[in-house]
């Protein structure tokens, strides 16, 4: 498989001289193209930090992170926020939905800014949300949908422009039981297409859904499993 995420000796601080706080100690990983890898660990073990730096959201303070075949290094601002928009799905614990908007307003933002025309964004937007089963609740905004339908709405977004990544931090962890499951199992269902998934959570079930968990504490890899 190819390697879809290089990262090399990635460190992490915020703060300078006595106030400085090292939150990642020299990262080493590598994600293949269609890996289900969960990165699992506790509050405070640095893995939000760490899925923010995969995601283009923030910096770093040395190493190297290479995605597919670009140094993410040295990219501006605007350069990183086109290529998070091209290259990236998001998939956040409290949905991250804009409540004025219906779920088909919402899933068709991304290609609204990447300039699509109408007809194209029409029908990407159709067909993602069939693909997670709410063809029939286009129309609804936010609030008038489950918790577990608003998660699906905001798959459908981060799948709209066809990443090559989806980043999903606890994707779960607002839903109840039956409707985490009802995520997971699409999870299964995108992976088995070929989708690259990377999961942040703190949940060993969860985890192990992965295939691969990498387990983080106290800024590091303390070790990887392969799950199945």
């Amino acid at each position: 498989m190819t390697t879809l995420i290089s990262v090399e000796q990635l460190t992490k601080s915020y703060g300078e001289g006595d106030n400085r706080q090292t939150v990642l100690r020299g990262i080493d990983l590598e994600v293949k193209e269609g890996e289900f890898v969960a990165i699992l660990g506790p509050s405070g073990s640095g893995k939000s930090t760490l899925m923010n730096i995969l995601g283009c959201l923030d910096g770093y303070s040395s190493g190297r992170y290479r995605f597919g075949n670009k140094d993410v290094t040295g990219l501006s601002e605007t350069e990183l926020s086109l290529f998070r928009n091209e290259r990236i799905g998001f998939i956040f614990q409290q949905f991250n939905l804009l409540p004025r908007l219906s779920a088909r307003e919402n899933v068709e933002l991304p290609l609204i800014y990447q300039r699509s025309s109408k007809a194209e964004r029409q029908e990407r937007t159709r067909q993602m949300l069939a693909r997670v089963g709410l063809s029939d609740k286009m129309d609804h905004f936010p609030n008038q949908l489950s918790g577990g339908q608003q998660q699906r709405v905001a798959i459908a977004r981060a799948l709209v422009t066809n990443p090559s990544l989806l980043l999903a931090d606890e994707p779960t962890g607002a839903l109840d039981q039956t409707n985490g499951r009802q995520i997971i199992a699409l999870f299964h269902e995108l992976h088995a297409e070929g989708k690259t998934i990377i999961m942040i959570t703190h949940d060993i079930d969860i985890a192990k859904e992965a295939t691969r968990i990498v387990h983080v504490r106290d800024g590091k890899i303390e070790k990887e499993e392969r799950v199945r």
